[in-house]
């Protein structure tokens, strides 16, 4: 599993961001190499109304992590990327 930290832009409006309006977000995504988790952290992005993806910070979970069910159940955005694939989680200022 791989954590992003990345900055998108709006090209949709949506509650309360505008069209245009940069947002930064955290994306796990759980897959196996490094290229590929970056490409669906992009395509999650878009899907989900945003443009201008720039990641910023990539960060590998080592697999006895991802393994110890302590960890798991403390973070419930790993839970859910591991479940799911991913997890996009939108940071507000």
């Amino acid at each position: 599993m791989y954590i992003f930290s990345a900055n998108a832009t709006a090209s949709k409006a949506r509650d309360d961001i505008e069209i245009g309006q940069k947002k930064a977000f955290i994306v796990y995504i759980h897959f196996a190499d490094l290229f590929g988790a970056e490409q669906l952290c992009k395509i999650y992005l878009m899907r989900a109304g945003f443009t201008a993806i720039e990641i910023e910070k990539r960060k590998l979970v080592p697999k006895n992590l991802l393994e110890d069910p302590r960890v798991v159940m403390a973070d419930k955005a790993m839970a859910e990327a591991i479940k799911t694939g991913y997890m996009i989680q939108l940071f507000d200022e």
